[in-house]
């Protein structure tokens, strides 16, 4: 393969992670807004992203739209099957790409910070290798 193809499919993937990134944060912050609250609503949403009750408004829709999530006027927003697997996937990359910061030694603060770009561009390889060290890192301290 040509390195001008190479570039173009690097980017392409780029691309395509940026359009799902959104999507990916606001269904993790549902599950965990329902799981520490019972319910999720828009200002829940609005609050925890920094942004106004229309901007999430018109994610929730687009959420909908993708069948990511269910939602009435002033009724809470909810998590359809496939939201609940993303937001499930989204949480297990976050935790694992977290955990691997730590553990080379990056400082709580910079790993939160650093997750949350990483989680959403890490390849399946690199996320199952970052697994398996710290998987062989907790047996090695058994």
């Amino acid at each position: 393969m040509s390195t001008a193809k190479r570039k173009q499919n690097q980017h392409k993937r780029t691309r395509q992670d940026h359009a799902t990134e959104l999507a990916e944060d606001y269904v993790e912050a549902i599950a965990a807004i329902i799981d520490q609250h019972g319910q999720c609503r828009a200002v829940d949403l609005s609050q925890q992203f920094e942004v106004s009750h229309v901007t999430v408004n018109r994610t929730i829709g687009r959420l909908q739209r993708d069948g990511l999530v269910t939602s009435q006027p002033y009724a809470p927003v909810e998590l359809t099957e496939k939201g609940r697997r993303i937001a499930r996937d989204s949480q297990r990359r976050h935790q694992t790409v977290y955990t691997f910061l730590l553990m080379l030694g990056v400082s709580e603060r910079t790993a939160t910070i650093d997750t949350e770009g990483i989680e959403h561009h890490v390849s399946p390889e690199t996320l199952l290798q970052m697994q398996e060290y710290i998987d062989a890192c907790q047996a090695d301290e058994k």
